[in-house]
């Protein structure tokens, strides 16, 4: 049986065979957007369901934050917060947040919804030396920016994007820790 060394920084993970058997690691990642009020909570409860779904929800820790302060305490968006639920997903409680220093130290991933998002995370925090930031299309086959339903008003195009960038990362965990089942 194969045992995992997990570091904080999943994406540089390697596997030593026959190593001591460690505790279940809970994997942290934390979504952003300008607001987290549309996209980045949608990704948030998303992945959220999805985890439950596979039964991996007590090995995950998930959240979402926004680079900005313009919406801060402010629940989901009404539109966002419907589309949730015509997909059987609750957000209640939910309200938006900015990102900490606190929070670079305490998630394993922080994945940016867009490249305006990459670098206002960019002149809060400085160099991503610990390598958690990412785009969440990154996990795609067609990177690019998550739709802006903000700007778009076309939901269900986010909705897509945010599902596919989440099977897309749940793919690349499951390849870096086998364990994790296929998913």
């Amino acid at each position: 049986m194969q045992r995992y060394i997990i570091f904080p920084n999943l994406k540089h993970l390697f596997v030593f065979p026959n190593y001591v058997s460690l505790p279940a690691y809970i994997i942290k990642v934390l979504f952003i957007c300008h607001g987290n009020i549309c996209r980045s909570p949608m990704a948030e409860f998303v992945l959220k369901q999805k985890v439950s779904e596979r039964g991996l929800a007590a090995r995950f820790e998930i959240a979402s934050a926004a680079t900005s302060r313009e919406e801060i305490g402010n629940p989901v968006y009404p539109p966002v917060r419907r589309l949730l639920q015509e997909h059987g997903i609750s957000c209640a409680g939910k309200t938006a947040r900015q990102m900490t220093t606190q929070d670079y130290q305490h998630y394993d991933f922080i994945i940016a919804m867009d490249q305006n998002n990459l670098r206002n995370l960019q002149r809060m925090f400085g160099p991503d030396r610990d390598h958690k930031i990412s785009l969440l299309m990154d996990y795609t086959d067609t990177p690019r920016d998550v739709a802006d339903p903000w700007y778009t008003r076309v939901f269900e195009a986010t909705w897509d994007d945010v599902q596919e960038g989440c099977d897309g990362f749940l793919q690349f965990l499951a390849k870096k820790i086998p364990e994790l089942g296929a998913v």
